[in-house]
């Protein structure tokens, strides 16, 4: 096999001879080169085609399927994508998309055919036969191709993106389910004593995210000053934990009520009491949630318990994380300030809190409003 460089007008290629197995005749291609400058960067990227091509790994970009150009993607972008969004691309890419686009070469991926693989997904998407996927579910499968595809338009596969055209299903805005103060107070009465105990009350008095709570050290609770500080977080993967920072990448203070530090501080007590028995001492890097033997209560154990405890109460079927709603709307609700209530709940922008928990709002306007009032009615008094 010989190669060398050749241009047609602005675009360079490689120009391979190779001969034909079965008839021993010569063959010429033209390889287009993509986006390269000048002669030189035209060779480095022709010995890299024929290194390719020599390896056997070579795959023509006009015969590639839709299935087999997600797979490249997926490894380029491994080392560089969080573990748990690269596992979530990955589960969309092979269990949504392929099924469905795969068998497409990816040169004739037109948009005709992602709006009918969304129509597809939306009436019977579900891998259990029961129907199609929720808009949203939709929208996120509309996200991981787009992404993908963007790669292949910048890696030289495609000219431009068919998923560019494509708009993805409307998803209307659902209301929250969160419990109030009572359903609250209810909650934690019928949840006491079981070991969902604790992660439920940091979740709803103190508003942290389950792997927060998995993360938490006594080492990071100050019981005689009544504070928390939230410094890591636990991010569940398929083959077991991490270990990572805070979902908006800053440390956090937050303030304990006195209700949720008594409790705290009778849980700490049992702890070293139980720990001791199996001859572990108590130390600062303990966990506050934690198995019998002081393991990490991992974010899955927590929500498998949640659920189990909450069946017998007669309260709304929420989830874990919906106790963190609460305790925004309770604070809200309470005439707490909204930038507090974002710096409480680790939000990155106060504008994050203000847009999650918008339908609390009316009854502040309200109060405000009466607050203004009053205010002007007491200065017109004045003579």
């Amino acid at each position: 096999m010989s190669a060398y460089v050749g241009q047609k007008g602005y675009a360079w290629y490689a120009v391979i001879d190779q001969q034909d197995p079965a008839t021993g005749k010569r063959k010429r291609k033209w390889i287009a080169l993509g986006k390269v400058s000048g002669k030189k960067a035209a060779r480095e990227a022709r010995d890299a085609l024929v290194q390719q091509m020599k390896a056997g790994t070579y795959v023509n970009p006009s015969k590639i399927s839709v299935s087999e150009f997600l797979e490249q993607w997926l490894t380029a972008i491994k080392l560089t994508t969080l573990p748990k969004t690269y596992e979530r691309y990955a589960e969309i890419a092979r269990k949504n998309i392929g099924p469905i686009l795969g068998g497409v070469r990816l040169h004739d991926l037109k948009s005709a055919h992602i709006n009918a693989a969304y129509n597809k997904l939306l009436g019977e998407g579900r891998r259990d036969g029961a129907g199609g996927l929720s808009p949203r579910t939709v929208c996120h499968v509309h996200r991981v191709l787009k992404q993908a595809l963007k790669f292949a338009v910048n890696s030289d596969m495609l000219i431009k993106s068919p998923a560019g055209s494509v708009k993805a299903p409307r998803v209307e805005k659902t209301e929250m389910n969160t419990y109030d103060m009572q359903q609250t107070a209810e909650m934690l009465g019928a949840v006491n004593g079981h070991r969902i105990y604790i992660p439920a009350l940091l979740a709803v008095m103190c508003g942290l995210r389950r792997g927060e709570i998995s993360a938490l050290r006594w080492g990071c609770v100050d019981l005689e000053k009544g504070n928390l500080s939230i410094v890591r977080s636990v991010e569940q993967l398929n083959g077991g934990t991490r270990i990572k920072e805070t979902k908006s990448g800053r440390a956090r203070n937050v303030a304990i009520p006195a209700s949720a530090l008594d409790e705290l501080k009778a849980h700490r007590r049992r702890q070293a009491e139980d720990l001791l028995k199996l001859g572990i001492r108590l130390t600062d890097e303990n966990f506050v949630c934690a198995l019998e033997d002081g393991g990490m209560m991992q974010p899955t154990f927590i929500t498998h318990e949640w659920v189990k405890a909450i069946k017998g109460p007669r309260l709304p079927r929420i989830r874990f994380h919906d106790l963190r709603h609460a305790h925004a709307t309770h604070m809200l609700a309470s005439g707490v300030h909204p930038k507090v209530a974002s710096e409480r709940l680790g939000h990155s922008k106060v504008g994050i809190t203000l847009d999650l928990y918008s339908h609390v709002m009316p009854g502040m306007q309200a109060a405000a409003a009466e607050t203004v009032d009053l205010a002007f009615r007491a200065a017109q008094r004045k003579p």
